[in-house]
């Protein structure tokens, strides 16, 4: 989708489907791209640190995003041009609003 110039957005947990997710130029999706998803400390809080295949704030540190967060449980999105990534289930309106503001007219 980046490369076709569509808008991609994720909340919560699904920033870490950019794992595997690579550029045009094959570097990590994420790299020097500021990006956000459930922090470390809100799974901790909410008991799943133990349950999930990885730490999506872990993984996108590891993999060049340049992380950033609010306070536990609060509405907090990123856009960095066509990637739009959202911290929490709060964030999912704020996130699809970023959405649409960019999606391209048909």
């Amino acid at each position: 989708m980046i490369a076709a110039g569509e808008p991609v957005a994720a909340v919560c947990h699904a920033p870490g489907e950019l794992r595997d997710a690579k550029a045009p130029d094959g570097q990590a999706l994420v790299q020097d791209k500021n990006v956000t998803s459930f922090s470390n400390m809100e799974e901790a809080a909410a008991g799943l640190t133990k349950v999930v295949p990885f730490l999506v704030e872990v993984m996108l540190k590891e993999h060049g995003g340049k992380f950033s967060k609010a306070a536990d449980w609060l509405p907090y999105v990123v856009v960095d041009g066509l990637l739009i990534a959202g911290q929490n289930p709060a964030s999912s309106l704020p996130a699809a609003k970023a959405l649409l503001a960019r999606l391209r007219p048909f």
